[in-house]
């Protein structure tokens, strides 16, 4: 009887000692996995790529600005804000190159033009241009911004004909109407930056 009772007390405490472990390997199991779970997440928002640029005034204009530009994935959102504006519908493109040193702005070339299209509303079928973003409203108060996202840009990629960086964005005096060509009649270019890293 004694050594059934020792017996019984051995397996008893085996099976407790073999449970505790299992149960110790399933939270190391879980805690690593969220451990990866945690470098992962951050290893994804590390990827996001920022450039801002500083507008300048152009053509003798007290247009300023900030415009940012932010990829994440294969996804390139722009938000502009401008001041200094007149009041009403103004464009924004972005040029060939990041030169703003000329006084009316025309340093930084025609528009961003990389697939040979013609001038047109971003999306048209006939075509459009990598920099035609297109037109924005200011307020009464020369207050003026644009939010606008593309698949068709990139940030520092090896891609010539998405890569933004080395272009300059340009705002306009006046209204891109879609349809001239070159470049909308969109009028005098007011304010200036430079696409650098």
């Amino acid at each position: 009887m004694k050594k059934a009772s020792i017996f019984i007390l051995a397996l008893t405490l085996a099976f407790a000692v073999a449970c505790k472990g299992e149960k110790k390997e399933t939270e190391t199991t879980t805690e690593s996995e969220v451990e990866k779970t945690e470098v992962q997440s951050e290893t994804t928002t590390s990827e996001a790529k920022h450039v801002s640029v500083s507008l300048e005034s152009k053509s003798n204009s007290t247009v300023t600005g900030t415009v940012t530009f932010t990829q994440e994935g294969d996804i390139v959102t722009m938000v502009a804000t401008i001041s200094g504006l007149s009041e009403g519908t103004h464009a924004i493109h972005l040029h060939e190159k990041a030169d703003c040193s000329s006084d009316d702005g025309k340093s930084s070339g025609g528009h961003w033009n990389p697939t040979a299209q013609p001038h047109g509303k971003w999306g048209a079928a006939e075509g459009f241009h990598k920099g035609d973003i297109g037109n924005f409203e200011a307020d009464a108060d020369g207050n003026g911004s644009i939010t606008f996202t593309s698949d068709q840009w990139c940030i520092g990629c090896s891609d010539d004909t998405k890569d933004i960086l080395g272009k300059a964005i340009i705002v306009h005096e006046g209204t891109d109407d879609f349809t001239s060509q070159p470049s909308g009649a969109a009028g005098t270019r007011v304010s200036c930056g430079g696409v650098i890293q």
